[in-house]
């Protein structure tokens, strides 16, 4: 059985999504500019979850360090254009809804 100790980064990930989750939550709470609903935070929380998970497993798979920084940074931008492409359409592909 997995321990805590080895879970440690997991669970660092998972709480650090969490918060993130939240910031738009407040966001609501004083302004009416940010108007997430149930569907936004389902898929800003899988993306940050598919992520933070492939990166885990990144870590605990490859052995070079340089191999790490590197699958670990490209991960961090397919996230980064995607969430982009879903915000605004950048690329006009269809999961941004034009």
């Amino acid at each position: 059985m997995l321990t805590f100790s080895r879970n440690r980064r997991l669970v660092i990930f998972l709480v650090i999504i969490a918060a993130l989750l939240c910031l738009p939550l407040i966001g609501m709470v004083f302004t009416s500019e940010v108007n997430w609903n149930v569907a936004d935070f389902a898929v800003a929380g899988a993306l940050l979850t598919g992520t933070a998970l492939g990166i885990e497993f990144i870590l605990r798979v490859v052995k070079k360090p340089t191999h790490r920084i590197l699958l670990a940074m490209t991960a961090l931008l397919v996230l980064i254009v995607l969430w982009i492409e879903i915000a605004v359409g950048l690329f006009g592909s269809p999961i941004a809804g034009s």
